[in-house]
C-alpha cells in the first residue's frame, strides 16, 4: 500500500496531460486490476442572472494537507487499495477546467468504486478549501459545497 504523505495542491487547473501521465505510470503496477477516477470540473452555473466564469480556490493549506492525509489514511484502513492520488487546485480555474483529480487503484473493481465515493465525499465535507465563484462582471460569491 502506498500511504506516504504527498503534496495535494497544484497551482491553477489540473492539466489533462497530468492525468494521462498519472494513468500511464500505473501500467507497470501489475497487481492492480482496477482504477477509478473522479474529475471535478468548474461549471458555468447561472446564479441570480449572472454566469460563473471561474472559481478562485484558497485554503488553509497546512490544515487542508493534514485533513487530506487523514482522509487518505481512513480510506486505506477501510478499503483494500493499492494506491491513491489526490490533487486539488489553488488559484483561478476557469469554467470547463479541472479543479479536482482523485485516482484510486485496487486489485478489484468494486473496491475502487466504493473507495472513490468515500474519498470525494470526505473531501467535500471535511477539507478547508474555499471557492470564490467569479462572474463576468468581476463580482463574486463564496461557493457552498453540497
Amino acid at each position: 500500500m502506498e500511504k506516504k504523505k504527498k503534496k495535494v495542491f497544484v497551482e491553477g487547473p489540473v492539466a489533462p496531460s497530468f492525468i494521462a501521465d498519472a494513468i500511464a505510470k500505473h501500467q507497470s503496477k501489475t497487481t492492480i486490476g482496477a482504477h477509478d477516477i473522479f474529475l471535478g470540473q468548474v461549471r458555468a452555473d447561472e446564479i441570480d442572472g449572472k454566469t460563473v466564469t471561474a472559481i478562485e480556490y484558497t485554503a488553509y493549506e497546512s490544515m487542508a494537507e493534514q485533513k487530506f492525509d487523514e482522509i487518505r489514511e481512513a480510506t486505506f484502513s477501510k478499503f483494500n487499495l493499492t494506491c491513491m492520488h489526490i490533487y486539488h487546485s489553488l488559484g483561478t480555474v476557469g469554467v470547463g477546467e479541472l479543479c479536482l483529480f482523485v485516482f484510486v487503484s485496487s486489485p478489484h473493481r468494486k473496491v475502487v468504486f466504493e473507495a472513490l465515493e468515500f474519498v470525494v465525499e470526505a473531501i467535500k465535507k471535511e477539507v478547508p478549501v474555499f471557492g470564490k465563484e467569479v462572474f463576468a462582471d468581476d463580482s463574486y460569491q463564496w461557493k457552498v459545497n453540497t
